[in-house]
């Protein structure tokens, strides 16, 4: 029987044909292809499986078939470092049983595509060569075909007439969705979307230079909220959170934002968002006074908590000239 260590050396060799960058040619990318094709010790290739599997699982299946331990907290490093790789390849499909999973699901699972699997089984046999000289001709074809279907699973948002951008599939991004197109147009119409949160690209839309222009600059490390819009007519900042899975503006993320935003010449209005009023019982006894809710499944209202006024800043903005939009 071969040595757990051949088979590493062979699923390397794999990597490499298949034109994978050298960043995966490395022994956590190999046993990740391992587990992806259920290579356990004593198994030919021409045995190989595809499976359905998550990272944790894979992490698992090495731990007990390899005796390689990874820490927990590598989870991303697996995710990051070689499944994106092994799918912008077309190694892999994501999520292949439910497409339109959302891109932070526990649930998320990888499988090796059909026609890799098909290749893969003829490695280290006389077909091998052969077989994959006809699988790299094909290869670029295929890719373009994965990456415009999961283009379609994205979810569209109109953030200007005849302008849009696309988020990650899920309910988070619906619910960004919802509030771009349905709180902005009843409590601020007319504002102008300053940035939009992903779960798959943190920053999926930004407007730094208007957002400069309003005294504020923010870098990498700063946690924006879910969705800024401009209200121009008013010259506030709508600072909005949606709550699918986190927490809403509690009094610590209050003060998070307040600081964020110091610099902000425009008066801040703090609102979270939840796609309906059963999440929002939830969340009842941490909303902090001196904001506002929104219910995406009852668009027309606002609950306002506490304070002298309605939907609007506790500090007055400052008195300046509407922003206008550079040349």
């Amino acid at each position: 029987m071969k040595r757990k260590k051949q088979y590493i050396k062979e699923a390397l060799q794999v990597i490499a044909s298949l034109g994978l960058p050298r960043e995966q040619h490395n022994e956590r990318s190999a046993l990740c292809l391992l587990a992806l094709l259920g290579m356990t010790p004593g198994k030919e290739w021409s045995d190989a499986e595809n499976p359905l599997m998550g990272i944790t699982p894979v992490m698992d299946w090495v731990r007990e078939h390899y005796r390689k331990e990874y820490a927990p907290n590598t989870r991303e490093t697996f995710r990051r470092q070689t499944m994106h790789q092994f799918c912008d390849a077309g190694i892999t499909r994501y999520n292949p049983d439910k497409p339109d999973r959302a891109v932070n699901s526990p649930k998320a699972v990888y499988q090796i595509e059909s026609s890799t699997l098909a290749l893969l089984r003829t490695f280290a046999s006389n077909t091998w060569h052969e077989a994959l000289t006809a699988y790299l001709s094909e290869r670029e074809t295929l890719i373009a075909r994965y990456a415009n279907e999961r283009e379609q699973n994205r979810i569209p948002v109109e953030i200007a007439p005849g302008k849009k951008v696309t988020l990650s599939p899920g309910e988070h991004s619906q619910l960004i969705k919802s509030i771009i197109e349905n709180f902005a147009s009843r409590f601020a119409p007319g504002s102008v979307l300053v940035y939009a949160g992903d779960t798959g690209d943190k920053w999926s839309y930004f407007d730094a230079p208007l957002l400069s222009r309003l005294g504020v600059d923010v870098d990498a490390h700063g946690k924006m909220p879910d969705v800024v819009l401009h209200y121009a007519e008013k010259n506030w900042l709508l600072l909005v959170e949606a709550v699918t899975s986190h927490g809403p503006v509690n009094g610590k993320r209050h003060d998070e934002l307040a600081k964020l935003f110091e610099g902000s010449s425009a008066g801040l209005v703090y609102v979270t968002a939840f796609p309906d009023r059963a999440l929002m019982s939830r969340y009842l006894g941490d909303i902090a006074w001196e904001t506002e809710v929104w219910v995406a499944d009852s668009p027309s209202h606002l609950i306002h908590f506490n304070g002298h006024r309605f939907l609007g800043p506790y500090s007055e903005p400052v008195d300046v000239k509407k922003i206008e939009p550079l040349d």
